[in-house]
């Protein structure tokens, strides 16, 4: 056990050697919560990189990473909305910095967001949902070498301000939320 213990301190310390090379984009990553180790930064940087221009955009590295949902409808039905099988050696790791965020009390901010999420979708869909967007958030921070900010990626989630829709639609929605439509009283002339 000892000679084991003495191997993969070897191996750590190998690795960390190389990793010294890329000291600046590691402290990037160590910024994004639920990152606490270095060792987790590298993991990310062997897989990913830290050549932003391989990938178009962020959705290109997060449907590369396997944490895209697939699109699979025919005729306006939608068959499933799992995840990608691609990714298998990323995959788990932003899933696990996802968890780790999500249930810390130092990110009130992200409890709040995944609680909604939860609430909404699922627990396993607000994990998933949730590790996209830290992904999403480490693919902006190496290619434009900033430090993470939770509010900077995350698009405004409230709605349109002129929202326009049809009298169908009107109906439709007020059907949805279990309103029973009436016939309006005819007019005595």
């Amino acid at each position: 056990m000892d000679f084991l213990q003495q191997l993969k301190l070897d191996v750590e310390s190998e690795i960390l050697r190389i990793a010294q090379f890329y000291i600046p984009q590691i402290n990037l990553i160590l910024t994004v919560p639920g990152i606490k180790e270095p060792m987790t930064a590298i993991r990310i940087i062997a897989e990913i990189g830290t050549d932003m221009s391989m990938f178009e955009t962020a959705k290109h590295l997060t449907s590369w990473a396997g944490l895209t949902p697939q699109n699979n409808e025919s005729a306006g039905k939608k068959k499933t909305t799992r995840i990608a099988k691609s990714g298998v050696y990323i995959k788990p790791l932003p899933v696990q910095i996802a968890l780790a965020a999500s249930r810390s009390n130092k990110y009130p901010e992200i409890k709040a967001k995944h609680l909604s999420l939860k609430k909404r979708r699922g627990g396993k869909k607000a994990t998933i949902a949730f590790a996209r967007r830290l992904l999403t958030a480490i693919f902006h921070m190496l290619r434009n070498g900033e430090t993470y900010n939770p509010f900077l990626y995350v698009k405004e989630e409230l709605p349109p301000v002129s929202r326009q829709i049809t009298p169908q639609q009107a109906f439709a929605l007020v059907a949805k939320m279990d309103f029973v439509l009436i016939a309006p009283l005819p007019q005595s002339a």
